[in-house]
This record gives C-alpha cells, structure tokens and sequence, in this order.
C-alpha cells in the first residue's frame, strides 16, 4: 500500500481508473515508468483484462517494444492509428522448439496460437482465413495470412518473410493489397493495409518505401 501510494500520490484519482482491482495494480507496482503504468491501465481497460493477462503483457516487455515515436503519440494523445499498437519484435510463440523455420513452418506457429498473434498486432483483429487465394490475371497467388481489423474497418494483408526484408516484397504486398481494395473492401470500409513480418527489417527500404500503409516488423521466437 505505501508503494502504491508513492507511485500515484501525483496522480488524480480519476486517473485510477476504477474499473481495475486491487490485483491490477498490484501487478502495476513492478514498473516505474508512469507513462508504461498509463498505457497497461488504458489497454486493460480497452481489452477487458484479467490481472493474469495484464501479467503477460507486462512479463512480455509489451510496452518496451512498441517504437520511441509511438510511445511519443500516446503519451501527447495524438490520435492512434493502427500501426501505433504493433509490436516490434512480434513475438511467436515456439512451443516445440522447431530448429529450421520456414516460411510455412512459422505460418504453422502463428496459426497454432492465433490469438496471441493477433494481439501482438494490437486489438480489433478478426482471422479471415490463411493462404488466401486470389486470381490476378491467368495466375493463382496465396495471401500468407488476410485479418479484417474492426476498430479499424479495413482488411489487413500479412505476408511472411524468414530473410531480411527485400524491396521485392513491398511490391509483393503492394499488390495483394490493391487487389483487396478493388474485390474485397467494401464501401464505407477504409483501405487495406499490408504487414511485412521478417526475420531482420531493413529501414532503409522503409524509408523509400511508397506506399505509407505498408508496415514491417521483426519476429523473434519465444
């Protein structure tokens, strides 16, 4: 109790937010940082945590994986938009220790705990279906993986990659998601947006990069 009110002598009660228990707070008091305190109290709340997942979340590094200019945008309440909420590494979980990943060996994790997958890339993800076949011109290709993102009200491409990540695949999924744009959204639903998940990014091809609504990310096997 002393602890707990050290930590938010300063605070406003408000700021407390009644809706989490004792327990919440408890797991609170490992931290230090107010600013990591407020995002687990805002994402509790947002997610209806249960003081066990709040646990995995803080256990997870979930906060200190999101980027310096994210967590700048949260803190100043800027308006969040849905890159804000994708971790980076994404962790997979490797419950069998498998050695040699490959592409269809890590769709093959993700797909095992797809939940947890999907809150690694934030909330509001619903599962559409893997290797999602579509038919440009006389050619089949396969969507690694197609989410539809409610609070977002747009469908999400992911395209997984066990290399660095190549100038090729942003033009790669440049084009599944202009596919999805122009067969799949709907109107009124907003433009499709494109997650590379690879084993080592590459900012500099970001940084060239066109199309804004192509995000990358790392992984890392848990």
């Amino acid at each position: 109790m002393r602890k707990f009110y050290i930590l938010f002598q300063n605070e406003k009660m408000n700021a407390l937010r009644t809706q989490l228990s004792w327990t919440h707070y408890r797991e609170l008091l490992v931290l230090k940082d107010m600013n990591e305190i407020n995002y687990y109290i805002d994402i509790s709340i947002k997610e209806n945590l249960s003081y066990r997942e709040l646990h995995n979340k803080i256990k997870s590094k979930e906060y200190q994986r999101l980027d310096e200019d994210v967590k700048k945008k949260l803190i100043l309440k800027e308006e969040a938009k849905i890159e804000v909420f994708i971790k980076n590494p994404i962790v997979i979980r490797n419950t069998n220790n498998i050695e040699n990943i490959s592409e269809k060996v890590l769709k093959k994790l993700i797909l095992e705990d797809i939940e947890h997958f999907m809150n690694e890339l934030g909330f509001g993800y619903c599962f559409v279906e893997s290797e999602y076949r579509i038919k440009i011109g006389n050619n089949y290709n396969y969507i690694d993986l197609l989410l539809f993102n409610i609070k977002f009200n747009c469908y999400v491409v992911i395209e997984l990659k066990v290399t660095e990540l190549k100038k090729e695949h942003i033009g790669q999924i440049e084009v599944y998601m202009n596919y999805a744009d122009k067969n799949l959204k709907e109107s009124g639903q907003d433009k499709t947006i494109g997650i590379i998940i690879c084993k080592k990014e590459n900012k500099f091809i970001m940084e060239y990069a066109s199309d804004e609504r192509v995000y990358s990310r790392s992984y890392e096997l848990l």
